[in-house]
């Protein structure tokens, strides 16, 4: 009787040589693996590949462009000059990642709420309150999402993130303009002038704060504090919890608080900019609560607010 085959050295009988068995013990041979072991190691190069795509860097190697606080020390993105890896570096850990999540977290929230409202049946919400609030609604979202994108492509280059830049001030400005909307319309709902007058008012000055948010000087670092001060004049006539948000943030933003005094601790949560973005965020959902509740008063009680004007 002939013995049985011997294992083939030059895997002709579809094994792996007789080496490679004795390395990998328990493990199947077949020459049907290989394919996914390639695709294996494919993957590991890739993912090699990724995570050094996004190395980081310290503070003193930016370019100037770059530097924007002082106290921020690692963690930060190099220039990239690629949309597409600013994009990618959303899903990132670095100075930036919380401040691109508070708004586009807020952004997709404002969307959701948007969608619910204007979708109401106009027996429960007419086309009247829809206008009104949409102003405020795009406001929000607006505001949101010049944010989070500003955030993202920062990194891009010099001149994209300079525009964008301005695009996020300019967010803010219309955020605090389509704010004044509903509520000067429920707060002098009887009374054409003021409303009128106060609303062309908040306009003029929303439009200088636009106006001067295309500025380029505007978005240095040194003007900060002039920054933050422009947005809080704006900001004074809102309801007044709102209000105290906002400035709040403001403040922290233009003190660079809690970093300035902790530097290096900071680097990646709950840095200034963050706690200014979740305080904005804050008073956006209490602005919408407040004129709701003010929209909601004027309907169900405004006959009897009439009386006092005929």
């Amino acid at each position: 009787m002939e013995s049985q085959e011997k294992p083939i050295a030059n895997g002709e009988d579809g094994k792996l040589p007789l080496e490679l068995e004795e390395d990998l013990p328990g493990v199947e041979t077949s020459l049907l693996n290989v394919p996914s072991k390639c695709a294996e190691q494919a993957e590991e190069f890739v993912k090699k590949v990724w995570a050094a795509g996004w190395n980081v860097a310290h503070h003193d190697t930016l370019p100037d462009w770059l530097k924007d606080n002082d106290f921020l020390l690692r963690g930060h993105r190099v220039p990239t000059n690629s949309f597409l890896a600013c994009f990618k570096s959303i899903f990132r850990i670095h100075t930036e990642t919380g401040n691109i999540w508070t708004h586009l977290l807020g952004m997709i929230a404002f969307l959701g709420i948007a969608a619910y409202f204007l979708t109401r049946p106009s027996i429960e919400i007419q086309w009247q309150e829809k206008a009104v609030f949409s102003a405020f609604f795009m406001g929000a979202i607006l505001c949101m999402t010049f944010s989070w994108v500003f955030h993202t492509v920062y990194c891009h280059s010099e001149r994209v993130g300079r525009f964008f830049n301005k695009l996020d001030y300019c967010g803010i400005a219309l955020l605090t303009i389509g704010s004044f909307v509903p509520w000067l319309y429920y707060s002098f709902y009887y009374r054409l002038e003021p409303k009128v007058t106060y609303l062309a008012l908040i306009i003029f000055l929303g439009t200088i704060c636009i106006v001067v948010s295309m500025w380029d000087k505007f978005a240095q670092p040194q003007y900060r504090p002039l920054r933050a001060g422009v947005f809080v004049a704006l900001a004074l006539g809102w309801l007044v919890l709102m209000a105290l948000l906002y400035i709040v943030g403001a403040v922290i933003y233009a003190a660079r608080i809690p970093e300035r005094i902790f530097p290096g601790k900071f680097d990646i949560w709950f840095q200034s900019h963050q706690i200014f973005h979740v305080f904005v965020l804050a008073g956006a959902f209490v602005h919408y609560h407040g004129i709701s509740e003010i929209a909601n008063y004027r309907l169900t009680l405004g006959d009897c607010i009439a009386k006092e004007f005929e």
